[in-house]
């Protein structure tokens, strides 16, 4: 098989293991209802937390992070083109929007962007974590903390890649983290609706 028939294979296989919902996975082996069927419908940690409670939440945050991870950071670690882990990351990313298992319903991706952004390299991953962490702390609101990290993304990733020495690498991986970040903003429009009129939700403890 030649390279490019490798590189559908391993798109596809990021895709398969992005459409893997978490959220259902694990509120059905726990016992629990459909995440998209009630809360805000979205089969995510956050709404997952507000039904359940905070092991389920942990335990899809843990799940939707590393189906972005785990595919990018083997790519990265064997060394394929930048074009490669692009088309590998963007298939992961768009499995967990849009995943074939569960009729194409799938979450907001904050999670699974943040399991890229790791998989490019653990210092990227770690500051994009820091700036949403950051702004929960401050403000206390889930959708503004994935908004701004997300918004902040592709500035990390073209210059923490500089600074390692993969800046043959930089603008194609930024381009690819500001497709992603342009998709999150159109999966939160309902949350910057709410936030526009002030009925977004503050993150409990």
């Amino acid at each position: 098989m030649d390279v490019n028939g490798w590189l559908m294979v391993w798109g596809l296989g990021a895709y398969l293991l992005g459409s893997v919902s978490s959220a259902i996975v694990v509120c059905r082996l726990m016992g629990l209802g459909d995440p998209r069927e009630d809360g805000s419908g979205n089969p995510g940690a956050t709404n997952v937390k507000r039904l359940y409670g905070n092991r389920p939440a942990a335990l899809t945050l843990a799940g939707d992070l590393l189906k972005g991870l785990v595919p990018v950071a083997v790519a990265v670690w064997y060394g394929v083109s930048a074009e490669a882990v692009a088309v590998i990351g963007l298939a992961a990313f768009f499995g967990h929007l849009y995943p074939v298992f569960f009729q194409f319903r799938g979450g907001k991706g904050v999670a699974t962007f943040l399991g890229v952004m790791f998989g490019l390299h653990g210092l990227i991953g770690a500051i994009v974590a820091g700036i949403w962490l950051f702004v929960a702390k401050v403000l206390k609101v889930s959708s503004v903390s994935a908004l701004v990290a997300a918004l902040l993304a592709p500035f990390v990733v073209y210059a923490s890649l500089t600074w390692l020495g993969r800046a043959e690498q930089a603008w194609l991986l930024a381009a690819m983290t500001a497709v992603m970040s342009l998709v999150l903003f159109w999966r939160h429009r309902s949350n910057i609706q709410r936030l526009i009129s002030g009925e977004e939700d503050r993150i409990q403890r």
